[in-house]
């Protein structure tokens, strides 16, 4: 009797037993295959760039003010010092854009977009981003930081270098001062003020540090592909709504201007260095407009090219990759393949400061270029022209 009990409590437990080890089996089964996946790597991908770092709203922008309550306070840091003195010159930048051909279309659907932008003159001038307030609108409004929404108008602008200004017509407007973005250097303090996710977050502060320079990348555009040269790379954070606002070193002087973010990746911003747009906004102060003149060459840093051509080697200048056939450079005899080393005499080493120095100039003035071709270096004056038209590879 005791030995029937006891044999029939050994088979039930070696049941029990073999039913836990078959439940644990399954749920390994169901389990297993889900945790291998998700951690299974990853085939690597193009970096995902996201050129248009602009917010959507549905209404126009309400008339709000910073919140002033540490104005008496002093800074507490070189970060806090540079915000104070530079958050009044950062605005919001609202547009009504227009999905279709026409802003007289009354078919067409109407959004409001909001970006960013700084001012750089006291005669109302604004440099933002071209995605913000380039192209076809039907009404720009800028916020200031004391509340009050004024319209504007775009008065000059450039899709592939991503830059734009608008006026707006008041007097005593609080500037922000232009640095020099020449002489940043890698590692520095970087700060960025901005509207991210739109008017509700306006002039929020971030840092980080300058993370490279001469940075050129490949964006798509309207016209086909092209390429952002030269870009200040940063891990300040940048968000929809923060384009066209300034990055600021500790001098709290404008260094650059936000464009563009990695979106497959954490901390990887772009900005477009400010020297590019002093001459723009020098010839705006003093004659009210900008006429943009025309060489028609693309050319490659020295860094860039062996990523390009590892055949390539060149101790400076700058690569020449594109010549448009009907533009000035090609009819003085500048081709593909020549490196250009000099121009009026200026050592030039990035396309960047290649295209500075033409906005110094006005479309019939000549430059000359010292360059090298087929192994002969020549000396040939270029007469430029005018820009007729956007979207163009060559500058």
């Amino acid at each position: 009797m005791f030995e029937q009990k006891s044999r029939r409590r050994f088979l039930r437990g070696i049941l029990a037993a073999f039913l836990g080890v078959a439940a644990l089996g399954l749920i390994g089964l169901m389990v297993l295959p889900g945790y291998f996946t998700r951690t299974a790597p990853r085939t690597p991908q193009q970096p995902q760039l996201q050129p248009q770092q602009l917010q959507v709203q549905q209404e126009a922008p309400r008339t709000t003010q910073v919140a002033t309550e540490t104005e008496n306070q002093a800074p507490t840091s070189p970060i806090a010092a540079v915000a104070k003195s530079a958050t009044p010159g950062v605005v919001g930048i609202s547009v009504l854009k227009v999905d279709g051909g026409s802003i007289f279309d009354k078919n067409a659907a109407e959004k409001w977009g909001v970006g960013s932008g700084a001012i750089v003159s006291s005669k109302g001038y604004i440099i933002t981003n071209h995605h913000v307030a380039g192209g076809k609108s039907k009404r720009i409004i800028v916020s200031l930081s004391d509340g009050r929404n004024v319209d504007g108008v775009t008065v000059w602008s450039e899709p592939v270098l991503d830059l734009a200004v608008v006026k707006i017509n008041l007097p005593n407007l609080t500037t922000i001062p232009l640095g020099d973005s020449n002489s940043i250097q890698v590692g520095e303090t970087a700060i960025a003020i901005g509207n991210p996710l739109g008017l509700q977050f306006q002039r929020t502060v971030t840092s980080g540090i300058i993370s490279a320079l001469n940075r050129t990348i490949k964006i798509d555009t309207e016209s086909g592909p092209n390429f952002m040269e030269d870009l200040i790379q940063t891990d300040a954070s940048i968000n929809p709504g923060n384009s066209g606002g300034p990055l600021l070193n500790l001098k709290g002087q404008v260094v650059g201007i936000n464009t563009i973010k990695v979106t497959s990746a954490e901390a990887i911003g772009f900005a477009v260095p400010i020297n590019v747009a002093i001459p723009i906004i020098q010839q705006l102060d003093a004659k009210g407009d900008f006429n943009e003149p025309y060489l028609g060459v693309f050319a490659y840093d020295r860094e860039v090219i062996p990523y390009i051509d590892g055949n390539l080697n060149f101790d400076k200048g700058i690569y020449v990759s594109n010549v448009d056939e009907g533009g000035p450079a090609y009819n003085a005899g500048i081709r593909v393949g020549c490196v250009i080393t000099q121009v009026d005499g200026n050592d030039i080493h990035t396309m960047m400061q290649l295209r500075t120095y033409m906005y110094t100039k006005s479309p019939g003035d000549t430059i000359t270029f010292t360059h090298v071709r087929e192994g002969k270096t020549l000396t040939t004056p270029i007469a430029l022209a005018a820009k007729d038209r956007d979207g163009l590879l060559t500058r």
